[in-house]
């Protein structure tokens, strides 16, 4: 058994870990988390009683409280969650990026060196600090619009693909892990690097693409869809990605970087309407308060399809992410277990299943319920 301490655990992939953790493994976990809005206590509600469990709510830009953290649980591995990931708030304050994804990432990368630098041979050898990145750190690729010509091969992102970010958040990602390859090269700290493409299922956030979707077309607002919805994603099943994550820390080699992909590449107006046919299955507009209220447009009347929206294309948009997931597969032997099928639809009815959550979560009543399943018990 190791003691995994998951920084960012409270977030939606982080969450998913942690999870999967306690629910799937022998390993005992520290959750440090800051709990910024998108943190949510809500979401390992299922495991935190377990006695392997345990919660430290602590700011990763804070050297003291890390370096608390590390003596009082002695952690065997790493796994860096923590990190500020919506491109469009990066856009709006570049600020709150750099600070988390970048300093953040240096404290907690010195704070384990020196936690590292003290264990004893046997424990050295076994201990590893694996941080968790994006595919956006390499820009985009060629849409299938501008590949002219037969016989051309769509590219992938690998491995070794070089750095080009876009945005204020790629960018961040990309400085911290620059800064996690010079520690394993300068210091010999071991570390792992995974990218991964876009995540969804349940307990996301509803600031990002689905979540919103689903949650604005149940409330009968409109799904806002940027530019002409042609935005090209791999999207990968929250729990495959877990299940990837926790293999590379346990088994994955120290100084490889393993790409993570859900081979699933959808335009996000496909997305966007594949929620809307799933919705009308499950939870049809014709029975939906909302809907009726809402201007729909001509020939659409009391469907979810009538609520989209397209709207201005957000600054500097990539037009396509696609991961290159042979490597994991060939050498740890991983690949996604949901298509985008099952898992869109098992994230649809998790969210129609979950009402209370969601409403808590966008309300005051998570404030309180943090009060009392936590400040209290301190």
């Amino acid at each position: 058994m190791k003691k995994i301490l998951v920084t960012g655990g409270a977030g939606f992939i982080g969450s998913a870990v942690i999870r999967h953790l306690i629910q799937d493994t022998p390993h005992a976990v520290v959750n440090v988390d800051k709990l910024t809005y998108a943190g949510n206590l809500m979401s390992l509600a299922s495991v935190s009683d377990h006695p392997r469990y345990a919660f430290e709510q602590v700011d990763i830009c804070d050297a003291a409280a890390l370096k608390r953290v590390f003596n009082a649980h002695q952690p065997d591995i790493i796994m860096h969650l923590a990190a500020e990931s919506h491109v469009d708030r990066s856009i709006d304050g570049p600020g709150e990026f750099i600070q988390t994804n970048i300093v953040g990432t240096y404290t907690l990368l010195e704070q384990a060196r020196a936690y590292y630098e003290q264990l004893p041979f046997e424990r050295r050898e076994s201990f590893r600090f694996h941080h968790i990145s994006t595919d956006e750190v390499y820009g985009d690729l060629p849409h299938p619009d501008e590949m002219i010509g037969e016989g051309n091969t769509l590219p992938l992102f690998t491995e070794t693909t070089a750095y080009a970010p876009s945005s204020p958040y790629s960018a961040s990602k990309a400085a911290s892990d620059h800064l996690v390859r010079a520690w394993q090269r300068t210091y010999k700290l071991p570390t792992l690097v995974t990218n991964c493409s876009n995540n969804y299922g349940p307990y996301h956030f509803p600031e990002k693409l689905i979540p919103l979707v689903i949650l604005n077309a149940l409330a009968g607002k409109a799904l806002p869809v940027y530019g002409k919805g042609n935005q090209i994603r791999d999207w990968l099943y929250v729990e495959d990605h877990a299940r990837a994550l926790v293999l590379v820390a346990t088994q994955g080699q120290v100084g490889e970087t393993y790409n993570i992909g859900g081979h699933n590449e959808k335009q996000n107006i496909e997305v966007v309407k594949t929620i809307c046919a799933i919705l009308e299955e499950l939870s049809p507009s014709e029975a939906n308060p909302n809907i009726d209220s809402y201007s729909c447009q001509p020939g659409n009347a009391d469907s979810y399809l009538a609520l989209i929206k397209y709207v201005q294309d957000r600054p500097g948009h990539d037009m396509r992410y696609a991961i290159d997931a042979s490597k994991i597969e060939r050498e740890l032997g991983w690949k996604p277990q949901e298509t985008f099928e099952s898992g869109i639809r098992k994230t649809v009815q998790w969210y129609l299943d979950n009402q209370d959550w969601v409403q808590q979560v966008q309300s005051g009543d998570y404030q309180q319920w943090i009060n009392k399943n936590y400040k209290e018990r301190a």
